[in-house]
């Protein structure tokens, strides 16, 4: 339900600091990460109106199965049947009650709980017990259906969004698929490995997450065996028009550590994508770290102003790591990969946690952001300002992309290996 108090977050003045390029640009203010009521009406203006990944498409991916998530504060359902993937508001058309707690198998139908009213899994109603005993001249069963909400896929992802004027999914993901249409990702899968598949819960703001994903600057620092394969001297910008931004290590390096080289790389990647770590961060929930071998995805839980759900899967390309019995020289390769980057996540945690204390504590006005490695930091604030900000989300501008040449590119020189679609893009 739409509140009427206008709050100053909402304004385009609160978010004048961010609206500069990254050279004039300031970090957000703390209330941003730190208030509840920021937070609150965040779930409303942005979540309530972006595309959301919610679920894995495997999740969802046969006729039977029912996914329970939140959105925007709304509990929404996932259901797969003859007519495709379907996404409903978790209420029953009768008096509302809640129709499922968590996810299920309902064998292609939904009961209510309360009254037994049933629905088909294509949302249409089905039976209404009783209720013809004194029936009613008002009342139809086509007309009372579950409620749809919009609901589509891209590569491993399932995504919501609640909001009917909000532009369809593959204008807010703009150059994205075709960015990384040769990894084929719909064809990727987790695996039956121990640890391929895990929860983290974070204290801190879910923002502050992304941002970090999202910047190299704290390299040296917090991940100095990470900096190793992914040094900051090869790191470039990895981004066109899409509500999205990211960056790219080219070359990732061995000759250190070979913690990501140890899996079979996906076929039919070309020389770029077989070379690189691409790492995006996809608004406003989804982190994408897509090696040639494999992929560590995070889709992000808000659940207040300090706290939020990671839920992070392991994807690898079709072979023989995600046959049903790897061999025990692929589970060891896969094990060496997935400590690493357990290792790397607890670090992230760590700082971002210690981030939002001294953001809800000490609470300084935000300082400048630094031009050599924060540009996707001053890309994601501004997406942020247009949800909180616009009237009508009818009204959402994708960003563009990165100016041609290599002034926004950085790195310690052009880019070895350019991504294909950057290179199609400068002909």
């Amino acid at each position: 339900m739409a509140h009427s108090t206008v709050h100053e977050w909402e304004t385009a003045e609160f978010w004048a600091p961010q609206r500069s390029t990254v050279e004039a640009s300031l970090a957000m203010q703390p209330a941003v990460y730190a208030d509840e009521d920021f937070f609150a009406v965040e779930q409303e203006r942005l979540f309530g109106r972006a595309w959301v990944a919610v679920a894995l498409a495997a999740e969802v991916a046969q006729p039977g199965r029912l996914l329970v998530r939140s959105v925007g504060g709304r509990s929404v359902l996932l259901t797969r049947s003859d007519a495709g993937l379907k996404g409903f508001l978790n209420s029953c058309r009768h008096r509302g009650t809640e129709l499922a707690e968590h996810d299920c198998d309902i064998a292609n139908t939904i009961r209510c709980p309360y009254h037994r009213w049933h629905y088909s899994a294509d949302g249409q109603l089905v039976a209404v017990p009783f209720f013809d005993e004194v029936p009613r001249d008002d009342f139809d069963m086509a007309d009372y259906g579950l409620i749809p909400v919009r609901t589509e896929v891209w590569g491993p992802l399932v995504f919501v969004c609640l909001s009917d004027d909000t532009p369809p999914l593959d204008v807010w993901l703009g150059d994205l698929p075709d960015r990384l249409a040769d990894y084929e990702f719909s064809h990727w899968r987790s695996a039956s490995l121990d640890g391929a598949a895990r929860m983290f819960d974070v204290a801190a703001n879910w923002k502050l997450i992304v941002e970090n994903f999202a910047e190299y600057y704290h390299l040296p620092w917090v991940h100095p065996e990470l900096a190793k394969v992914s040094r900051v001297p090869d790191h470039y910008r990895y981004q066109g028009p899409g509500m999205y931004c990211g960056q790219t290590t080219t070359p990732v390096s061995g000759d250190e550590r070979d913690d990501w080289l140890t899996l079979p790389a996906a076929a039919g990647l070309d020389d770029s994508d077989a070379a690189s770590g691409r790492f995006v961060a996809l608004f406003p929930n989804v982190t994408l770290a897509v090696l040639p071998s494999h992929m560590f995805l995070m889709v992000l839980e808000p659940m207040s102003a300090g706290r939020t759900l990671e839920h992070c899967t392991f994807l690898f390309p079709p072979g023989p790591i995600t046959a049903d019995e790897p061999s025990a020289e692929l589970v060891e390769s896969f094990e060496v990969t997935r400590r690493f980057w357990i290792e790397v996540n607890d670090e992230d945690i760590d700082i971002c946690e210690r981030a939002q204390r001294g953001i809800a504590r000490g609470g300084a006005p935000p300082g400048p952001l630094a031009p050599r490695f924060e540009e996707p930091l001053n890309r994601f604030h501004k997406m942020t300002a247009d949800l909180m900000t616009l009237p009508s989300i009818a009204d959402l501008a994708v960003p563009a992309g990165d100016r041609p040449g290599d002034v926004d590119l950085y790195g310690s020189q052009p880019n070895p290996l350019p991504p294909a679609v950057e290179l199609d893009a400068a002909t």
